[in-house]
């Protein structure tokens, strides 16, 4: 019996490590650049002239990702996906890129350009 009682308590110190360290990766799991262009994705055609305006759906994941990228680390990984997001995209006007994060009410808190320096955004 005492032997069972030990197994038990063996897996329930188990379980509970794993719990503790799934809830820990999560709380710190970093803004990704799928993620990025998953929320980004709408916006496309506006940026490459298909579409004459922003869409709801542009703007709603502009806001998501305003709203995921709360620390500096987030906003500088942000940053880099935004230009290699930019650079693979064939006939991208960076002018409306900059323009589409006011468009959709949010402020970021760094240029919107391919010369931005995403090491030294907060």
């Amino acid at each position: 019996m005492a032997r069972l009682n030990s197994k038990a308590m063996v897996a329930a110190v188990v379980l509970a490590a794993v719990v503790l360290m799934m809830a820990g990766r999560e709380a710190s799991a970093a803004l990704s650049c799928g993620q990025v262009d998953s929320k980004l994705a709408p916006c496309v055609a506006y940026v490459t002239g298909r579409a004459s305006s922003i869409s709801k759906e542009c703007c709603s994941g502009v806001q998501g990702l305003n709203g995921m990228a709360r620390s500096s680390s987030d906003r500088k990984i942000a940053c880099r996906c935004l230009k290699s997001l930019a650079t693979s995209i064939k006939s991208i006007n960076m002018g409306k890129v900059s323009g589409v994060p006011g468009k959709c009410g949010v402020s970021v808190p760094f240029p919107i350009s391919m010369s931005t320096n995403c090491d030294t955004v907060n």
